[in-house]
């Protein structure tokens, strides 16, 4: 898409924390929340892209999934269909509000399943695939000012409001003028890292910004991670029945 204009640096990915330099009202880092909502969920329009994911185990070796996503954030919709490897072509994951559904076409039944839950054995959470809503699911508990990488960031510490989020406790940071997340470290209740997540490369387009290329890093597994990369990303809108059952069941016949 020629209207791409915004790309981060992937140095930021190997860059130091500085210190901060003064803090943060938390109430105003609510307001910085919902700024991050605005500028990466599309409720004006349908999205779709293509995504190639990389996962490196050092078990299981080196594994590549393709997949087409689509998604409609203002009914908060998403349909994730696999086109690689050949052993998972058809399988998908339809979300519908607060239902998410994993389909088997060897089986063609469809399993309940939930956003916590791991993303096809990859470091991503389903959760990852819907719009973000990080005012709504967090409090700020603290925020301060840093630099990652040439970035100015504001760090901000944020705890759950409720149960239903994948992690209880989250750390993020987030550039001072566009409100983007470009990295994040995710804690279980007790306290424990369990992911780090890192986002070199964004692409604007009009003012709306798209993450094309995020990593997430399994802080349990030493030497574990996944990279996702986006591409073919189109806005043009989508047929109400792509978010169905049965448009899943018949792209599979």
């Amino acid at each position: 898409m020629s209207s791409f204009t915004h790309v981060l640096s992937a140095a930021l990915v190997l860059a130091a924390l500085a210190l901060p330099a003064f803090g943060i009202e938390p109430a105003e880092g609510q307001k910085i929340l919902e700024d991050i909502d605005v500028a990466v969920s599309f409720e004006d329009s349908d999205f779709t892209a293509v995504m190639t994911m990389i996962t490196e185990d050092p078990e299981a070796g080196i594994e590549k999934r393709v997949l087409e996503q689509y998604r409609r954030d203002r009914e908060d919709k998403f349909l994730m269909l696999f086109l690689e490897p050949a052993t998972q072509r058809g399988q998908g994951y339809l979300n519908v509000g607060d239902n998410l559904w994993f389909y088997d076409p060897e089986s063609r039944k469809f399993s309940h399943t939930s956003m916590k839950e791991q993303f096809a054995g990859t470091d991503a959470n389903n959760s990852d695939f819907r719009e973000s809503t990080l005012a709504e699911d967090y409090q700020v508990a603290a925020v301060r000012e840093g630099t990652l990488g040439k970035y100015s960031v504001y760090i901000m510490t944020l705890e759950a409001r409720t149960n239903e989020v994948t992690y209880p406790q989250r750390r993020i940071w987030v550039t001072t003028d566009t409100r983007l997340v470009l990295k994040s470290e995710d804690y279980s209740a007790n306290g424990r890292l369990m992911r780090t997540s890192l986002i070199p490369s964004y692409a604007r387009v009009d003012d709306k910004y798209i993450a094309t290329r995020i990593i997430f890093v399994d802080n349990l597994i030493e030497g574990k991670k996944t990279q996702i990369t986006f591409t073919d990303i189109s806005f043009a809108p989508l047929a109400d029945s792509v978010f169905t059952k049965a448009y899943v069941e018949r792209v599979n016949r």
